[in-house]
């Protein structure tokens, strides 16, 4: 895993072609990583996320989103979530949404106009 610096934000690109974050443990090293090295925005990949995350009776995603939250830390997962056919979770990802704290958008370009804002 690697960050990348984008645009003139600090906006923090994670750049791996496999899951980084399998467990809740790896998700609170990423935010930490990425709060140490002075990112406070961080755009992560829907692939790079094991698909627990996605199932909310895991609990995975509200335990790695609190986390966010408590750093401060904006994040923006990208990929296309309509592949998901839970009611539950399209319900959650409208009210991330809604919110500037937790994104759930479809593009690169998406997540880098809400950082930006």
């Amino acid at each position: 895993m690697k960050f990348r610096e984008v645009g003139d934000s600090t906006i923090a690109e994670v750049v791996a072609e496999n899951v980084v974050i399998n467990n809740v443990e790896e998700g609170v090293d990423l935010i930490g990583n990425a709060y140490y090295q002075g990112f406070d925005k961080v755009i992560l990949y829907k692939k790079n996320v094991s698909p627990d995350f996605f199932d909310l009776k895991t609990g995975m995603a509200g335990e790695i989103l609190q986390k966010f939250s408590n750093y401060r830390v904006r994040l923006v997962i990208v990929g296309d979530f309509s592949v998901y056919t839970s009611k539950s979770l399209h319900d959650f990802i409208r009210e991330s949404n809604q919110g500037k704290l937790v994104n759930f958008l479809s593009s690169k370009e998406e997540a880098m106009g809400r950082l930006s804002m």
